[in-house]
């Protein structure tokens, strides 16, 4: 398990992890490189390519785990490791099972959805910073930060209405407010959606149809491309509705059936 765009593991994830143990399902969680407890430099740099191998990297130490069953492990992930898990599980055709919540799936969706929202002015914006910490990569000086989530009309990667005080309301100790403006150039080239065709394990996609952060359209479509038994669930909520309170709590009850209807026959043998 792994967090979304510039998440750490302190801000919401182990209110997921929790409920996963004690249904008996071990959970292991941890931060992608430059991010909360891990090492790695520059710091804030979402790099979609190195989160896919870190991912890679906690698979390979989760299978060498004691009383770990390498052939049953399921990778989860939320947002933009929503998107994540769905290219690992592509990879990794070893991977039991697969949880998708509220999937960035489709960079160039986003990019519409985002000139949907902010105007073309917003993108100008993004992609003026990215080049400025583009040059500072080039020149070996300090990124060129910005905010992760801000304000709509701020230069915030993440600037939907109530986005803000969303992701700040599970915000924890480790997380910290900016991002290498650099990843503004990334997004449109990830695409998760590309990858689904390959899955062929089970895969539960969840959707928030009122989601204004991932496109709910491209998630849709990734689970009908998916080759393995998908499905679908759809809840009238937006993109971090999922994060605390009654939403989190359906959320993971299906989860916590999906995952249950995946292994425990295969336990039972």
């Amino acid at each position: 398990m792994a967090h979304g765009f510039g998440g750490t593991r302190d801000t919401g994830l182990l209110e997921f992890a929790k409920p996963f143990s004690e249904a008996g399902i071990d959970a292991f969680v941890f931060d992608y490189r430059g991010f909360g407890d891990s090492g790695g430099f520059p710091r804030q740099n979402v790099s979609y390519r190195n989160q896919r191998e870190d991912y890679h990297s906690a698979i390979a130490a989760a299978r060498k785990l004691p009383q770990i069953d390498k052939n049953r492990i399921a990778i989860w992930g939320t947002s933009y490791s929503g998107g994540h898990v769905i290219v690992i599980a592509a990879q990794d055709t070893k991977i039991a099972a697969v949880v998708s919540m509220t999937p960035a799936t489709d960079g160039l969706a986003a990019l519409v959805q985002i000139r949907r929202y902010g105007g073309i002015s917003q993108l100008a914006t993004a992609v003026g910073h990215g080049l400025r910490d583009l040059v500072r990569v080039i020149t070996r000086r300090e990124p060129h930060l910005i905010p992760i989530v801000g304000q709509p009309g701020s230069a915030a990667m993440i600037s939907t209405p109530g986005a803000e005080d969303g992701y700040k309301a599970m915000a924890g100790p480790t997380w910290r407010n900016e991002v290498c403006a650099r990843t503004a150039l990334e997004v449109a080239q990830n695409r998760p959606i590309t990858f689904a065709s390959n899955i062929i394990c089970p895969l539960l996609v969840q959707v928030g149809s009122k989601d204004q952060v991932a496109p709910p359209d491209a998630a849709r479509k990734t689970a009908s491309l998916a080759n393995g038994q998908t499905e679908l669930l759809e809840y009238p909520i937006d993109h971090f509705d999922v994060y605390g309170g009654p939403w989190q709590e359906k959320l993971l009850m299906d989860q916590i059936t999906f995952l249950k209807k995946v292994f425990i026959p295969k336990a039972s043998k």
